[in-house]
């Protein structure tokens, strides 16, 4: 496998994962296991393999999605999903969030880094501990391993299933994605909008600016009200969700003598659960009253979830607070099937994708643990 840059060697022999081993030496097994977005085949492979071996399980595979369900006719049935992919390894010299993993003892704690580590290679490994452990959970479970979700939306493994295999996952009740949490049930997830505010002008000899007309004054006041902006924090079912309306990237003009003929500002807005995508276009198109708004990503939130039974049971194994998820996830897409779903998994979302992403072996352990209490309660 690859240790350096972003494109893993050619292998044929699938690797074989160890389901019964310690959860925290799994995630740092399927670490070693290169994966980059568009790079999933050889971790496919070892999870299909995995799971292939599991007599209680039924396992389909769609492209490099990986489905696991038991069968037992419970009354309930839940989903536990994961991405298989991550993001680039780092550029960085010496950075130790990269493949292959590493284990250091801090403060009297076992970390693992490596890529993933946090997004979300220990929310995998759960998954598939589980999936080898329960084999007579008290509610059926469906284990959701995809690709493609560091990338654009329309790339998701998992909503290629949704739209050509729904029959695997919408059947469920309830869904669980193991997204990093620090180990907090986060509900829901703010929804996004991204589009372009495209100013056009006529160019002109700076010297002569009178003849020209200037695109980049043009978007003035849509940067004015940017900076005037004020975002709500806005509760929905107990919860309290951060919106934020910014320009990501602007662009225009062609040289240090030339009246610019063209400006292209890119906003993006995150909207809560409270609203559905049509409402924050027409909050956004108010905002910017005047210009044609170009739209490329509308992505809708997905509302706590928190009030389904199964989500109570959940918050009482896990053992404390629950938070919302500012940022977008793939509980919008089992919401939007009628599917209550949440956010649950180790490690600190803030060290995703960072040249040090680490996970703490406990956490990973923890995580296991509060699931295996919900799905396989003793006595």
């Amino acid at each position: 496998m690859s240790t350096t840059g972003n494109a893993p060697e050619t292998s044929t022999k699938t690797l074989e994962l160890d389901l019964t081993q310690d959860v925290a030496q799994l995630t740092a097994d399927l670490l070693d296991i290169h994966s980059v977005s568009d790079h999933e085949g050889p971790i496919a492979d070892a999870v299909e393999a995995a799971l292939s071996r599991l007599g209680h399980l039924r396992v389909t595979r769609h492209g490099d999605t990986i489905v696991a369900r038991t069968e037992l006719g419970r009354a309930e049935r839940v989903v536990l999903a994961g991405h298989l992919d991550t993001v680039p390894l780092p550029s960085t010299e010496g950075a130790r969030g990269t493949v292959p993993s590493r284990w250091e003892d801090e403060d009297g704690r076992r970390v693992l880094y490596g890529r993933g580590a946090t997004d979300m290679k220990g929310g995998v490994a759960v998954q598939l501990a589980l999936a080898a452990a329960l084999t007579e959970p008290v509610r059926d479970v469906t284990y959701v391993f995809y690709d493609h979700e560091e990338v654009a939306s329309e790339s998701s493994g998992l909503g290629r299933l949704m739209r050509s295999r729904p029959e695997l996952v919408t059947d469920a009740d309830f869904a669980v994605l193991l997204e990093p949490t620090a180990g907090r049930i986060e509900g829901g997830c703010n929804g996004t909008l991204r589009f372009w505010i495209r100013a056009r002008g006529l160019a002109a000899h700076s010297a002569r600016a009178w003849k020209g007309e200037n695109a980049i004054h043009r978007v003035q006041p849509a940067l004015a009200a940017l900076c005037a902006y004020e975002p709500a924090t806005i509760g929905v079912e107990g919860l309290d969700y951060r919106e934020g309306l910014n320009a990501v990237q602007i662009s225009g003009g062609t040289a240090g003598n030339v009246i610019p003929d063209a400006c292209d500002l890119h906003i993006n807005y995150r909207f809560a659960p409270d609203k559905s995508v049509e409402e924050a276009i027409a909050h956004v198109e108010e905002v910017f009253a005047g210009y044609e708004l170009d739209f490329v990503d509308r992505s809708p939130a997905a509302r706590p979830g928190l009030d389904a039974p199964l989500a109570r049971e959940l918050v009482e194994a896990v053992g404390n607070e629950p938070g919302p998820k500012y940022g977008w996830t793939d509980v919008a897409r089992f919401s939007a099937l009628g599917i209550p779903a949440v956010n649950f998994g180790p490690g600190d979302a803030l060290l995703a994708h960072t040249d040090d992403e680490h996970v703490d072996a406990e956490d990973v352990r923890a995580c296991r643990a509060a699931l295996a209490a919900w799905l396989a309660p003793a006595g």
